[in-house]
């Protein structure tokens, strides 16, 4: 484990282990040397911090964050902030080299970083919720600024909370500093084009894939697992080119729709329900058997280590695409990779969201904003060239694509480790 914790045991599925494996693989495929490995899987800082929060009712209550900066030899770190009760160091980490993978892969000058704080945000007040955040941004507020690590939304986070968290650090400093975090409203720094972008590089990757397998988007039923910021928009944007949307899931349940879900529908009785359950004419299903429902492409867009071994064997799709962060064990790899199922990895087909976070970055420091039209040209673009080095790349390497991709991120991490050399 990266750190001293208990939290996770020996028979649950460990985030690190699994990308810290990922990447020794990767650098013995590139034939890297064993001291250059140790230095791309070990995090560069981990900062744990106590939370103190005073509560509405006047009592104190004590939470646990963290911020983990894996790798910053291509740039300033980059990576969201989560709130959630299942937050731990190792799951940080993870998603901090899962970020320095990603950055390289679609090659824009950032590493990898990631924070969160062991919190159920659902049980706060609003006052409640700004109080915890400004108290954890300012206990982080030495790790981060635009030239050192920019936060972004994650899970349970959204632009509100990245608008405290530059309000506080702006505040410590004097000034307004607002290339500190991205993902903010317009009114602050924010950028045209922002919002459901990780969403439309997900939909790039799959009608790519599709075109490379020799299958019309317009023939594919499609599941896709969380109804969140990134699955919502997913199943708009994939029912517009035509893809038929069968089986949606959230933590509330799952739905079927063989005949495909509107996606104008679905938004409506979300909004009036809280729930994709109950929705008009669909079956309900059980959620462990949500893979099962007869379909093309597979998309996991919520939590972590959901396509375990077992779910593999049983999935229907013959494609999966990765909307989440670390959606896959390694026994499920493993599994998908015997049954011939390509798989377009997290660090590729989710790296929509740290793009557009890369073009407000830019646009805060011009202090210049960009037309809506420029930007999703440009965010296409580099989604639409990264998969073809991906793809290009796997003809040389002979692995599949979750290998190949993971090989480009480090192989990109090295090259800009070895230049820089070692100090002192």
């Amino acid at each position: 484990m990266v750190a001293n914790s208990n939290e996770t045991s020996s028979h649950e599925f460990n985030p690190w282990l699994r990308v810290s494996s990922l990447i020794e693989t990767a650098g013995a495929l590139l034939g890297l040397d064993e001291g250059m490995i140790k230095r791309i899987v070990t995090p560069e800082r981990i900062l744990e911090v106590a939370v103190p929060v005073r509560m509405d009712a006047g009592n104190v209550e004590m939470y646990t964050g963290w911020r983990i900066q894996h790798d910053t030899s291509r740039g300033p770190g980059k990576g969201g902030i989560r709130f959630h009760q299942s937050v731990n160091a190792d799951e940080i980490a993870a998603l901090s080299a899962d970020m320095s993978i990603k950055c390289a892969v679609v090659n824009i000058p950032y590493g990898g970083a990631k924070g969160g704080v062991r919190v159920d945000p659902t049980a706060l007040s609003r006052a409640e919720l700004e109080r915890l955040t400004r108290r954890y941004a300012f206990s982080i507020s030495p790790m981060i600024g635009p030239d050192r690590d920019i936060p972004a939304p994650d899970i349970n986070t959204d632009a509100q909370v990245m608008s405290w968290i530059m309000d506080t650090v702006s505040m410590l400093h004097g000034h307004n500093i607002s290339g500190v975090v991205t993902g903010k409203p317009l009114a602050i720094g924010g950028t045209l084009g922002h919002a459901g972008a990780t969403s439309l590089g997900v939909t790039i990757c799959t009608q790519a894939l599709l075109q490379r397998l020799g299958r019309a988007s317009n023939a594919q039923r499609v599941i896709v697992q969380g109804y969140g910021k990134v699955g919502a928009p997913l199943v708009k944007l994939l029912s517009d080119r035509g893809m038929k949307v069968v089986g949606v899931a959230d933590v509330r349940g799952a739905i079927h729709v063989p005949g495909g879900i509107s996606h104008l529908a679905l938004a409506k009785h979300f909004a009036e329900s809280g729930t994709v359950v109950g929705f008009a004419d669909s079956d309900e299903v059980e959620s462990d058997e949500f893979w099962t429902i007869p379909s093309d492409i597979a998309i996991p867009a919520a939590l972590g280590g959901v396509i375990t071994d077992k779910v593999a064997e049983t999935m229907s799709a013959t494609i999966m695409v990765e909307a989440a962060n670390g959606p896959t064990t390694g026994d499920g790899a493993a599994v998908l990779a015997s049954r011939n199922i390509p798989v377009i990895p997290d660090v590729l087909a989710n790296a929509g969201g740290v793009v557009a976070s890369y073009f407000e970055w830019a646009q805060d420091l011009q202090g210049f904003m960009w037309e809506s039209e420029l930007f999703q040209q440009r965010l296409e673009k580099t989604m639409h060239e990264s998969f073809n080095h991906v793809w290009n790349r796997q003809k040389e390497l002979h692995v599949n694509l979750r290998d190949t991709a993971i090989a480009v991120g480090v192989e990109r991490i090295a090259e800009a480790t070895e230049l820089r050399g070692l100090f002192p």
